[in-house]
């Protein structure tokens, strides 16, 4: 059950981060801050986060961090890979590489 809560936790997280990037978009394609558009793409992403949040603090009442916290770096392949299908951006062969290198890391602390 734990797992299931820190890669949804996971999931909110990288969610919400493609969501600020659109946020970003919108101001930099000339939307004022205060303009309907850019205020709810904001609120969803704090609110997305403020849940993860709650979520993550529910996990560390009964995993260790040392446990649950490599998790996180799944955020690092997640978001890219977001922001290819999502925002139309591109990603290196390197960071590719590094991807991989971070799947087994991951793969290596949870065994421990």
């Amino acid at each position: 059950m734990n797992i299931t809560i820190i890669l949804f936790s996971v999931a909110m997280i990288c969610t919400g981060q493609i969501l600020f990037k659109l946020v970003g978009q919108k101001l930099a394609s000339g939307l004022m801050p205060q303009s309907p558009q850019v205020i709810g793409l904001m609120a969803t992403a704090l609110m997305i986060y403020g849940i993860a949040t709650v979520l993550w603090v529910f996990v560390l009442k009964s995993v260790p961090l040392t446990k649950a916290y490599p998790y996180m770096a799944l955020s690092f392949i997640i978001v890219p890979a977001l922001s290819v299908l999502v925002l139309s951006e591109k990603i290196t062969p390197q960071y590719m590489a590094g991807s991989v290198l971070i799947v087994v890391g991951l793969i290596l602390t949870a065994r421990a």
